[in-house]
């Protein structure tokens, strides 16, 4: 082992008899713990099969994954025309990727390529078009509609947060106190109830002959419940901006939009990112309430699936399924979070250097 690495143990992990007794602890509770799992994850289990082989076994059903994958991902989405929120999904993993290149950070097409998949992804999941068969929008479900609503809520939310921050540190009375009472009002409510505000309240103050998408309705309700506690986070980054920024500003004769846009949010954005990426995390897991209103998101999809008298006793597996694609979603966009700060941190290192 080189002698680094040696260093590196010396100092982390066995710097006194105290720290050498938990290590050595850990590592045998980790080393018990993780063979159990691997002899009932993989060694003992079940990857192909039905359920007369999986009942057979004594370690994990996996072949439930592959029996059950398409009413788990898709939800009660028509079976023959799963293809189409299939494709969605590409789409919108492609138009991620790309918005989250730094190519694209200041690109005069980033909103019309968003534009552009929200259409595409729109048509091939309603149809009625093109000769796609119609889909209604209360059979969408599962993944593509975790998705939806996720990238609908952070589209919508974070500059409606971002306003409603700026506003409740407006010197206007008026817009300051009205910032103040929608936050208020709506962080001291549960999502629940706004969801049924959304879905049974709301189109009782519409004109009897219109209607808006229940969908819609629901995503700008989660959306909203977002920004509010957004808000609070940007607004406690706007306050630890230093002061001497905004003197700075008004002695170059720099009007308030051009400061805040210019100068003080991007400040702010760096210094609350980790806890705005923390409320982003969060409103992906949020879209599970929408079971309340009768929507399959990936969550209650699997619940709905796992009725299945021959594949009940095997839920453990499917959670963990489940669980890995709300890890890895979490996992990545905290990776990229951090990746970020170190981009911000070195650019700011190599001006400070010039």
């Amino acid at each position: 082992m080189p002698y680094s690495a040696l260093l590196w143990l010396r100092r982390n992990l066995f710097s006194s008899v105290a720290q050498s007794l938990l290590t050595v602890a850990l590592i045998l509770l980790i080393a018990f713990v993780g063979a159990r799992l691997l002899r009932w994850g993989v060694t003992d289990a079940v990857f192909v099969g039905d359920a007369t082989q999986c009942r057979a076994a004594v370690g994990a059903c996996w072949a439930v994954i592959g029996e059950k994958y398409r009413p788990i991902l898709f939800g009660l989405y028509p079976y023959a025309e799963q293809w189409r929120p299939a494709l969605c999904l590409l789409i919108w993993f492609a138009v991620v990727v790309l918005s989250l290149s730094p190519v694209c950070w200041h690109s005069r097409l980033l909103w019309p390529l968003w534009g552009a998949a929200l259409v595409s992804m729109s048509v091939l999941m309603s149809g009625g078009v093109f000769g796609l068969p119609p889909v209604s929008s209360a059979d969408w479900g599962g993944l593509p509609l975790t998705l939806l609503l996720f990238s609908g809520t952070v589209i919508i939310g974070m500059p409606a947060s971002v306003a409603l921050a700026l506003g409740r540190r407006s010197p206007l009375p008026f817009l300051r106190g009205l910032s103040v009472i929608f936050i208020e009002g709506l962080r001291g409510v549960p999502l629940i109830t706004i969801l049924f505000v959304a879905v049974n309240v709301f189109p009782l103050f519409l004109p009897t002959d219109m209607e808006v998408n229940k969908l819609l309705r629901i995503v700008v309700g989660i959306a909203l419940f977002f920004a509010c506690y957004q808000a609070e986070v940007i607004r406690g980054g706007l306050q630890s901006v230093p002061r001497g920024q905004y003197e700075a500003a008004a002695v170059l004769n720099l009007g308030y939009w051009h400061t805040t846009t210019k100068i003080i949010l991007p400040q702010a954005l760096r210094i609350c990112l980790p806890a705005v990426t923390n409320h982003i995390i969060a409103a992906m897991k949020n879209t599970s309430f929408v079971i309340i209103i009768g929507l399959f998101d990936v969550l209650t999809a699997t619940s709905a699936v796992m009725q299945d008298p021959q594949w009940r006793r095997y839920y453990i597996e499917t959670y963990v399924f489940i669980s890995a694609i709300y890890i890895l979603f979490g996992f990545m966009l905290s990776r990229y979070a951090i990746w970020v700060e170190k981009r911000i941190d070195a650019s700011r290192n190599v001006q400070g250097n010039a």
